[in-house]
C-alpha cells in the first residue's frame, strides 16, 4: 500500500535518517525507532517487523 515512506521531524518537517537515530527497541511486536532532530525535538516511528 504505502511502499515509500521516511521520518520527518514532527517539530520542523526535516528528514530524519539513520544518523538521527538514537534508541531502537521491540516491544509487544512492533519496533520503536527514537530519533533526535537537529532541531532538539524527539520523534518516535512504530512499525511491525
Amino acid at each position: 500500500m504505502l511502499e515509500r515512506l521516511s521520518a520527518s521531524c514532527e517539530s520542523c518537517d526535516r528528514p530524519l535518517n539513520d544518523e538521527k537515530q538514537v534508541i531502537t527497541f521491540e516491544r509487544n511486536g512492533c519496533i520503536r525507532h527514537v530519533y533526535e532532530c537537529s532541531c532538539r525535538a524527539v520523534t518516535i516511528t512504530v512499525s511491525r517487523d
